[in-house]
């Protein structure tokens, strides 16, 4: 049994972002007693739709954590997304949507050529990718809002299902469904993580690391165009600048999630946990009424306390001062008559 929690599901680095999960609701149903509110039906749909408008985002920003990098072109990408998608898709969302994935799979290939041919850092050359597809979308949509004339598109989105559920929200559970499979019964699970790990030991192990930068980069562009064109879909308009929240959600969603900032660590079902817990947490703080410098001193606070308890060498310290105060517990003078 023992060998089966440690080497199963049952870790504590796997559980603890599903504990933070069960936290997160717990606040959600205890919290909003306290200003005399209660939970219904309507919360929770809520929260799905809060998933909705930046899941796919954070599984872009966690895949890449989990192989070693960071790509700073998603908030870029989601907007450019949302632009392309309305703009070819008011007739035909089908069409838009493809135009989005499209340009996210171009952006994603190029980005992944350039890093894994020069064997650099995903930093420096996503943020060029950033600054290209924010002014592409800047120059596409004039600098202004593009409307959307066609709003049964977001009315069939918002529908909806079940009463907590949405087709927007189902389309972005299917996109995690289809990226865990492919990491959990196939050899990408493993790669992506050795990758992540250590990259020269990978290449010596005969991992494909150059095809799974570019596949890793890839996915994170078609996860990022796809969430931005159905977020532009349900609003019926696309704003060129949708600022940094995209990118600091799904940071903080993927470090919930339990991936690790050094790469070689996490998962898919961790990533959706740490999505569900923001969400809830930010529709939470609606509930009680919190005003907006306090939900951003919430959410900078949390970023913080979680990049500090995920930090590569906590442990290592955290051991060295437990030896430390075990040494000046051992070396204190004995009270007299305590001998």
């Amino acid at each position: 049994m023992k060998r089966i929690l440690i080497s199963g599901w049952l870790r504590p680095r796997d559980v603890y972002p599903f504990a933070i999960l069960g936290l997160a609701a717990l606040g959600m149903l205890l919290l909003p007693r306290l200003t005399s509110g209660s939970v219904t039906l309507i919360n929770v749909y809520d929260v799905g739709q809060i998933f909705a408008d930046y899941g796919l985002i954070a599984l872009a920003i966690g895949l890449a954590m989990m192989a070693g990098e960071y790509d700073l072109s998603t908030a870029g990408a989601y907007a450019l997304g949302a632009v392309v998608a309305v703009k070819l898709g008011g007739h035909s969302p089908l069409l838009g949507l493809a135009a989005a994935l499209g340009v996210g799979f171009v952006a994603g290939f190029v980005q992944g050529g350039i890093v894994s041919r020069l064997n650099m850092s995903a930093v420096p050359v996503t943020l060029g990718g950033y600054l290209v597809l924010f002014g592409l979308n800047q120059e596409l949509a004039h600098t202004k809002t593009v409307n959307c004339e066609n709003y049964t598109i977001g009315l069939t989105l918002d529908e909806p299902i079940l009463q907590i559920f949405s087709l927007r929200s189902l389309i972005c559970l299917s996109f995690f469904a289809v990226v865990f499979l492919a990491l959990r019964f196939t050899r990408l699970g493993a790669e992506v993580r050795a990758v992540g790990g250590d990259r020269r030991a990978s290449r010596t192990a005969g991992v494909p690391v150059r095809r799974i930068l570019i596949g890793v980069l890839i996915v994170s562009g078609l996860c990022s165009t796809a969430a931005g064109a159905l977020k532009a879909f349900s609003l019926a308009s696309a704003n060129p600048d949708v600022g940094l929240t995209p990118l600091i959600f799904a940071t903080i969603a993927a470090l919930l999630g339990g991936v690790s900032l050094t790469g070689g660590r996490g998962s898919v079902p961790g990533i959706l946990a740490g999505v569900l817990s923001y969400a809830t947490l930010q529709e939470t703080l609606a509930m009680i009424g919190a005003e907006d410098w306090q939900s951003q001193l919430t959410t900078g606070s949390l970023f913080v306390l979680v990049a500090a308890l995920t930090a590569p060498h906590l442990k290592r310290e955290l051991t060295a001062l437990r030896t430390r105060l075990r040494g000046r517990l051992a070396a204190a003078p004995v009270p007299l008559g305590k001998e």
